[in-house]
């Protein structure tokens, strides 16, 4: 993923807050020899402090043999997509037809080191800590070894450690355009209010120099 200076963050807080309700992505294993890699769609929950994301699949998944056989893996997520069409970006010099049309995105790539937990009592803590991320209202049981109702659930899945040893985050929301380009491209949005238009609006304009 190439990222110019203009649409890099700000600092390590901008992607880790963005990670704390962005938390579905796709975990991208090396396959086996001979074979493409793995792209598995997944919940997961980050722990900035721990340097961590936490995740389960079930055992019966594909991507195993290839996971174990090379731990190094990326957790990749985006968000906040949309297209902003040529004349939105055209300089105030230029003809609106000349102007570049463009993807504005958020996108974190996390690369891990993947341990794979089948310990029961781990898993079952392990799933806490993503229960209680996505449930923070409660509602749901305690998951504990042999106790109703998900005690007997624990042996058909395989929790995830993903250790986190690298990051690479862009935020590319118009960052080297101008501040008049940057204000029509966000009237545009805000007239089209299309699905993530807002999102992308609130990212453009919060990246803006003070």
């Amino acid at each position: 993923m190439l990222i110019h200076p203009w649409d890099a963050p700000h600092e390590d807080a901008e992607w880790q807050q963005w990670l704390k309700v962005h938390d579905f992505g796709q975990l991208v294993v090396n396959g086996l020899d001979g074979e493409p890699p793995h792209v598995q769609p997944l919940h997961f929950t980050y722990d900035a402090g721990r340097g961590e994301a936490l995740a389960h699949l079930a055992r019966p998944n594909p991507i195993w043999p290839a996971l174990l056989a090379n731990p190094e893996v990326v957790l990749s997520v985006l968000d906040d997509y949309v297209y902003v069409p040529g004349p939105w970006q055209a300089a105030p010099d230029q003809p609106s037809e000349h102007g570049e049309p463009t993807s504005f995105y958020a996108a974190v790539q996390l690369r891990c080191r993947a341990h794979v937990v089948d310990d029961p009592a781990e898993n079952a803590e392990l799933l806490n800590r993503q229960v209680g991320h996505f449930q923070p209202e409660g509602g749901s049981a305690k998951v504990a070894v042999g106790e109703v109702p998900y005690g007997r659930l624990l042996s058909g899945i395989r929790g995830l450690r993903l250790e986190v040893t690298g990051v690479r985050a862009k935020f590319k929301f118009g960052g080297r355009r101008s501040e008049e380009v940057q204000g029509r491209i966000a009237e545009k949005l805000a007239g089209r209010a299309g699905p993530r238009d807002g999102a992308a609006r609130e990212h453009m304009l919060r990246r803006r120099p003070a």
